[in-house]
């Protein structure tokens, strides 16, 4: 401990307490410490660097403490006038204080009398924090010196060094050996930039590094993003649900991701779609929020089936309505019942509408649908729309391997087009294998039923997104010019500089373009339909259609 210059006195008018720094010009105490900054000047002094005298220091951040003995928040960073050749203090991996056996603990404080410093032997003792906020410490002997005043702010370290939290209360009797302090994830809480230097078991160092590093950026840009619908969009079903009240900024979403979620890929994947929202242009920063429409077969026959409308908001699927019913039925209950989904999302929301279809539905023209019978605008100009497979909705190994791949897209700024032309020899297992080893984005020049073998194929591995055109090539010799290859070569140049992310809303434009073309029925994407896939929107597992027949 006698080496650790990193200890600091605080004083500020008639108050003496104890800080730490933690990088070369900051330094974290108590608020109580240096409450009467805004009129008496804020010292500090490193009683192990004596030649550096007294710092002047200025309140940078206040964690919110009130002034009452029980009001939590009791932190202050302080920020020096001037960098100092110093090592700041390391942190210890949350709750190291509070493993069996309790291991020692030592303050730095500053009690009356001894401007050089004390030295506290302490214990936490085991045990939820006490409202939330606070450790108990216990003394370890009868004898020695007790957390008096002046300990307030000190760091409290393991044997190694490391820091485990900030005293915060002391005794206010000698005979009294009791104080209690603020572990590290609560001083984290107060200042979250300080979640950067804290070690969090199970996830590394370089991804919150990294983290910390986008945060930070985003603040810079002015990112405009709703917190909580990012955590949603990066989490699964099996991770803590965020708060009721959501998250106050970036930042608090990112620490609890930190601190809430055991996962050890959460991390990571928080600052992936972060980087992808950073990297998208402002018109496109999207973080999505799926109106699901699910069919089925429902059993009772071959022209009944089973829908099921639902909207997402905060991770969890809330159904709107199902029914059995005629397939010519279908389109009426979905139109009306699309409008009832919408206002189940938050606020500003952007919307996604998902149609999980049958494989034999797939190319049903679900995007040329009119929004309702007093509204002709098409549900593919109206929203953005893509389709995707029951089977690929409900598989696991699909689902797990997708989330990967999405992953390792990260914040990609576009990816090639993989081409299956019209009238490929390319043999389906040949394909297969092509497009698992290296495809995010596959094209097809024909409808499904040109080229079925080719198009189950795209549709049984992990490609985040396939299009197709309705209808055009039949995929027979022709001497003609392919529309199939028309329909890719405008693809890839569309698709280019787009990130997959970002899909959805490029192809509600190019299907805005076409209707609004002189000759719609002419136009190259008329009939484009995208089948996008990220299970990081359907955070909780697909849902079960319930049938009428037993």
């Amino acid at each position: 401990m006698s080496g650790a210059a990193w200890h600091a006195r605080v004083e500020c008018g008639p108050e003496v307490g104890a800080g730490f720094l933690v990088s070369a010009r900051r330094l974290l105490t108590c608020a109580h410490v240096v409450r009467g900054a805004d009129q008496a000047p804020v010292t500090v002094s490193f009683p192990g660097r004596r030649d550096l005298g007294g710092l002047s220091a200025a309140v940078a951040v206040h964690g919110g403490w009130q002034g009452g003995a029980a009001d939590p928040g009791d932190l202050a960073v302080l920020e020096l006038d001037r960098d100092v050749p110093l090592t700041p203090a390391a942190f210890a991996p949350p709750r190291a204080e509070r493993t069996t056996p309790a291991p020692e603990l030592i303050a730095y404080g500053f009690p009356k009398g001894y401007d050089e410093g004390m030295l506290a032997s302490y214990r936490a003792l085991p045990g939820p924090l006490i409202s939330g906020e606070w450790v108990q410490l216990e003394a370890l002997t009868a004898h020695g010196q007790p957390l008096a005043a002046g300990f307030s702010g000190a760091a409290l370290a393991l044997a190694d060094g490391t820091v485990v939290g900030m005293v915060t209360a002391v005794a206010g009797a000698k005979e009294v050996r009791v104080g209690r302090m603020l572990p590290v994830e609560v001083l984290a809480r107060h200042w979250p930039d300080l979640g950067e230097l804290v070690p969090t078991p199970g996830h590394r160092s370089d991804a919150r590094r990294r983290l910390y590093g986008l945060l930070r950026r985003a603040e810079e840009t002015g990112l405009s993003c709703d917190p909580k619908r990012l955590y949603v969009s990066a989490t699964d079903a099996f991770d803590p649900p965020p708060p009721d009240e959501g998250f106050a900024s970036l930042r608090d979403a990112a620490a609890y991701v930190q601190w809430e979620v055991p996962e050890p890929d959460a991390v990571t994947r928080f600052a992936d779609r972060l980087e992808e929202l950073l990297h998208a242009p402002p018109s496109r920063a999207t973080t999505w929020s799926p109106i699901v429409v699910e069919i089925d077969h429902s059993g009772a026959g071959a022209d009944q089936v089973t829908v099921e409308v639902s909207a997402y908001r905060d991770g969890q699927r809330r159904p709107v309505g199902s029914r059995r019913l005629a397939r010519s039925a279908v389109r009426a209950f979905v139109q009306e019942h699309i409008d009832e989904a919408c206002t189940q999302l938050d606020p500003g929301a952007d919307e996604l509408l998902t149609f999980v279809l049958p494989r034999e539905w797939l190319n049903e023209p679900v995007a040329h649908w009119e929004c309702g019978e007093d509204d002709s605008t098409p549900l593919g100009c109206a929203y953005p729309l893509v389709v995707t497979d029951r089977h690929r909705h409900r598989s696991g190994r699909l689902r797990h391997q997708l989330r990967k791949k999405w992953g390792k897209l990260g914040a990609s700024q576009g990816v090639p087009l993989r081409r299956v032309d019209c009238g490929t020899p390319e043999r389906p297992a040949g394909l297969r294998k092509r497009l698992r080893d290296d495809a995010e984005l596959a094209g097809f020049g024909t409808p499904p039923t040109t080229a079925r073998e080719h198009f189950e194929v795209g549709l049984t591995v992990p490609v985040p997104v396939l299009l197709w055109p309705r209808r055009g090539c039949s995929g027979d010799g022709h001497d003609d010019p392919c529309p199939g290859t028309a329909f890719l070569d405008e693809l890839a140049e569309s698709v280019a500089h787009v990130p997959p992310s970002q899909l959805p809303r490029l192809v509600m434009e190019l299907r805005e373009t076409a209707e609004a073309a002189e000759d719609p029925d002419g136009h190259w994407a008329r009939e484009v339909q995208l089948l996008w896939d990220d299970p990081r929107c359907f955070s909780e597992p697909a849902a079960l259609l319930h049938s009428p027949v037993g």
